[in-house]
């Protein structure tokens, strides 16, 4: 699970310090919105080229360890 979670990054100069995909301008809870409006890994995929398959796994990751109360530093 950390080899998807170090695709995670938080930079208080991208996105006001969300947590985003690999440093790009991709927050995590962007991709949890195309998962939670019924988008299929598949569609995301192909709208967006610039992400992969692995930053998904990363975000839905990211958000269970979220959910179970913990945070990146924890991990790390």
């Amino acid at each position: 699970m950390d080899n998807y979670l170090s695709r995670i990054t938080i930079n208080p100069e991208i996105c006001h310090g969300k947590p985003c995909i690999r440093g790009m301008r991709w927050p995590v809870d962007v991709i949890l919105d195309l998962l939670s409006s019924e988008m299929s890994v598949e569609d995301i995929l192909s709208d967006h080229a610039e992400l992969e398959r692995e930053d998904i796994i990363a975000s839905l990751q990211y958000a269970k360890l979220l959910a179970s109360g913990k945070s990146l530093s924890e991990v790390a």
